[in-house]
Formats: structure tokens, sequence, C-alpha cells
């Protein structure tokens, strides 16, 4: 018996219940590629839909679709089509979704994936949110099977049960979550433009090897810099203390990678911690899988918990270091660890190894104070990101979601 019930939200002008239906009712399966060999990829008049494509795309890419052979043997897929993935490493992955949107030539899908063909018109956009949604992923994750790989079966699939709104709903619907998804790109591509023009500056405001200048250089500023150790620039310390409320723990979960920020109110642990003080005058450094990039520049005090180096700055701006050991010729070094699966950089090596450094205090604060202003629009720009992914999935949960 059919099930109606109304979405928490709604646009203006529907007031129609939404149907409750199973998949298996209004649309059948079909089998992927079968009786290939890999001599049978990378050539033809013909494209598949790659497993990958379907994992990581809502909508199908065209631009991940690779060549075979025409076959008429073989299920040809068609606009509007719905593919899932079949197995994956973890239950959270199986049963990944993408709907086909566009079409040209001679069309397959890859053997690790199942297609779904509707019997009626549905907007793709709306199923491709919905099939994507949170509710809808976890029957999906409900029903993997497996111990070292996870496995659905496509019958049990077919068993799951959803709500469909009429086809001009669903049409807004799709429309909605299409043009956030717009805003959602373009802000990512603004946040990868500042992240690729800071790790351009690094490379340009810090002398390449050989040169006792760097490439570009704040006016006023003509003298060579002058190589130094690294033990001459900052040392370790070593100060050990337990975490109190006026002095937070820090740990490598609390810190972004690669953009030196805390993930949370650290002031709110309550459990205590032992670990090496700060001040606000250091920096940290994550010297554990130091390819994660973990590093901080803490303007407060607090207690460094784990495999952190605290670095004091000797003679030098604190700003500057922290860019310091953010450039490339820094990474290079660090990353010469020991250790195979849990490498730790050599303080040896490290504070051993020679670095350009301007002598001016002057050039070395204004050179911190850029990279500061440039991490705080990257800061900007990934909260604007990050609060539209979090208005998505509100949306999504209220317009699809409810109670599916």
């Amino acid at each position: 018996m059919e099930k109606s019930r109304k979405p928490k939200i709604r646009f203006k002008g529907f007031t129609d219940d939404w149907e409750q239906r199973k998949l298996g009712d209004i649309g059948q399966t079909y089998t992927g590629l079968s009786g290939k060999t890999k001599d049978d990829f990378g050539h033809g008049q013909a494209q598949f839909v790659t497993y990958m494509n379907v994992f990581s795309n809502p909508i199908s890419n065209p631009k991940m679709n690779e060549p075979i052979e025409v076959d008429s043997k073989q299920n040809e897929v068609e606009v509007g089509d719905v593919f899932f993935t079949t197995s994956s490493e973890t239950p959270k992955e199986v049963g990944m979704t993408s709907v086909l949107i566009e079409k040209q030539g001679k069309m397959y899908l890859n053997s690790f994936c199942f297609g779904y063909r509707l019997y009626e018109k549905y907007d793709s956009y709306y199923l491709a949110y919905v099939f994507r949604s949170s509710s809808f992923r976890e029957k999906i994750i409900l029903l993997a099977q497996g111990i070292s790989r996870y496995n659905i079966s496509k019958n049990k699939v077919m068993e799951i049960d959803v709500f469909i709104p009429s086809y001009k709903e669903q049409i807004q619907i799709g429309k909605y979550f299409r043009d956030i998804d717009t805003l959602i790109t373009l802000h990512q591509r603004k946040l990868d433009k500042l992240i690729n023009v800071k790790k351009s500056m690094l490379e340009k405001m810090f002398p390449k090897q050989g040169s006792t200048v760097p490439e570009i250089r704040f006016t006023g500023f003509t003298n060579d810099w002058e190589q130094r150790k690294f033990s001459d620039i900052a040392t370790r310390e070593s100060s050990v203390c337990t975490s109190a409320s006026d002095t937070p723990s820090v740990e490598y979960e609390d810190v972004v990678a690669e953009e030196g920020r805390l993930n949370k109110d650290i002031r709110s642990k309550e459990v205590v911690k032992t670990g090496i003080t700060f001040d606000g005058s250091q920096v940290l450094y994550g010297k554990l899988r130091p390819y994660l990039h973990n590093w901080l520049n803490p303007d407060f005090k607090g207690i460094a918990v784990g495999d952190w180096w605290v670095l004091k700055p000797v003679n030098m701006d604190k700003n500057f270091l922290y860019r310091l050991i953010q450039t490339q010729q820094f990474d290079n070094i660090a990353n010469q660890s020991s250790g195979s699966k849990m490498p730790r950089s050599d303080w040896n090596l490290i504070s051993s190894s020679e670095f350009m450094v301007p002598l001016s205090k002057e050039e070395q604060s204004k050179i911190g104070a850029y990279f500061d202003q440039l991490d705080h629009l990257i800061t900007l720009h990934q909260r604007k990101y990050e609060k539209l992914l979090d208005v998505k999935k509100a949306f999504l949960e209220k317009l699809i979601g409810g109670d599916n």
C-alpha cells in the first residue's frame, strides 16, 4: 500500500503529498559490461562509464568515460539512467550513485556497477540529489555485506522505499540544488586559486637554491639574504606541563592540515593531557608524517600534545619563521624521515640544515604579514565554502530527506 507525506520545507505552489514507492516498482535494473578482457579496453568507437565516474560524481562526468569497441551484446545506457556501484572497501562507500545527463554515441556501463532505468520520466537532477541524500545513503549502508570488501544486492536495493513528488516539483528541487552546486563550485575555484597563489608566492618570496635574493621582494630591501643553520634561528622547547582551562591542549586532530587553523574550540576539552608548553611566542610543527603539513601559529598559551616540535624563534620574526617551515626546501628536508609506517622528521638533520634568511627584521616582518593576510583571505573563502556545503546538506534533508 502506498503511503504519502510532505517534506519539512517546500517551494510555493506545491501542496500535494509525495508518494512512497519501492524502487523496483518504478524501474528495473540491468548489468554492466560482461565477458571482457583487458585487451578490449582503451580503444574503439564506443565509450563506457567508469567505476570512478560513478563513485565520484552524482551527475555522470563524460570526461571520465573511456573508449571501448561497439558490442551489440552489451546493455547500452540511456539518458536518465542511474548507476550504482556494487562493492567497496567500506560500507559507507558502497552503492554510490550517478545519473546520466548526456550521452554521445554508443555507451555502456563498467562491470562493477549496475544500471537502473525508470519506467516513467523523472527529473535527472532531482534523482541525483535523492540518491546522494544521507537518508537514502543510510538505507544503502544497511544493505552492505562482507568482511574485507563489502557488496550490495541489486534486488535488495530495489526494495528500498523513496518518496516521489510531482514532476514539476522534482524540476524545482533539482534546479535549486544545481544553483547551490554552482555557487559551491565558484567558491571552490576561488579558494583553489588563493591556495595556488600562496604556494607560488612561497616559492618566489624565498630565494631559490643557489640564489641570495628572492624573485619577488618588497620595495626598499636590496641586501643579500644570508645562510643560517636552522638551529641558529629556532630552538625546540621541551618544558612539559598538563593542560588546564587557561592552557588548552593542541593535538594533531585539532588542526586543519596545510591550513594551520584550529577546527574546534580546544578550550572546551575536558580531558587533561600532558605535553610541551607554549606561550604564544612559538610556532608548532608536526614532525609525525611531515607530508601531512600540520603546523600552527598560536597566539595563546597552551600544551602541544603528541608529535609536535614547539619552535622558539632566535633573533627571528615569529611569523617569518612560520612561513619558512612551509617552504619547499624545509618540506624536502623534513620528509627525509625515518620509519616507513610512522615516519618522523629528523631534528638533527633539520637543525643542521642551512636556510637563506633576510637579516632585516623589517623585511622578515613584512613577509610574515603578507602571508598572514593571504591566510586570512583563504580562511574566509574556506568558511564561505563550508557554509554552502552545510546549507546544501540541511536543505537536502528538509526538502528530500525527511522521513524517507
